[in-house]
């Protein structure tokens, strides 16, 4: 009895630890992100513009979720840039959409002769143009920033490639720098083997030619 009992305690601990760390794991920047961009497809107005955009931001997110540690940041940026810019798209749609509405309404009241409501009409024209403006520049706001962004990526992989040329040929040269010394070392090995072995021979004195005596000079004799 005892014994299944700890057996089962030992399984709770055990289900408890794994729930904890599933709950670790959870992403809060991607849970972030998704809602953000949930609550852009959402919204009545804004939903249905930008479907381009918030395709490009959910994949970003998606690659977000799949990022190694080393590349998170760059990852959790460039996500980031998207979702604004899905959302500064939809509102820059809007108002375009608005202005135009806007424009027609006033070519109406315009030919209706009414001078106070063509008054109200160009003024609130001219508030939409501005909305529209603001929406416009922060639209090329968000885009630059992700060309930026892109571009700096870019930059980033050509200087790990140039780092890896680099790395390759330092150890090129040292491994060309072994085989010498290793070359050299062997040929000094073989010079005092050499001269060991010269040393240990007998020496055999040089063979001297014999010297001829010289005639006496005996008056021609």
């Amino acid at each position: 009895m005892k014994r299944s009992t700890l057996i089962l305690s030992g399984l709770a601990l055990a289900l408890t630890g794994a729930g904890t760390t599933l709950a670790a794991k959870v992403d809060l920047d991607v849970v972030r992100l998704n809602n953000n961009l949930g609550q852009l497809s959402s919204d009545p107005v804004l939903g249905g513009y930008a479907q381009a955009e918030q395709a490009r931001a959910r994949d970003a997110i998606a690659r977000l979720e799949q990022a190694r540690s080393r590349d998170r940041a760059h990852a959790l940026y460039i996500a980031e840039r998207r979702v604004d810019l899905a959302k500064a798209t939809a509102q820059f749609q809007d108002a375009q959409l608005k202005i135009n509405q806007l424009d027609r309404d006033h070519d109406q009241i315009l030919l209706e002769g009414s001078r106070r409501d063509a008054e109200a009409a160009r003024r609130e024209l001219e508030r939409q143009r501005m909305q529209y403006q603001m929406a416009q520049e922060a639209a090329a706001r968000a885009q630059q920033e992700g060309q930026e962004a892109t571009a700096q990526a870019q930059a980033e992989a050509d200087q790990a490639r140039k780092l890896a040329a680099a790395q390759s040929k330092v150890a090129a040269a040292a491994r060309k720098q072994a085989e010498l010394a290793a070359a050299a070392a062997h040929a000094m090995r073989a010079q005092m083997q050499g001269g060991d072995s010269g040393a240990a021979a007998p020496a055999t004195p040089p063979h001297k030619p014999k010297k001829s005596k010289p005639k006496s000079d005996d008056g021609g004799n």
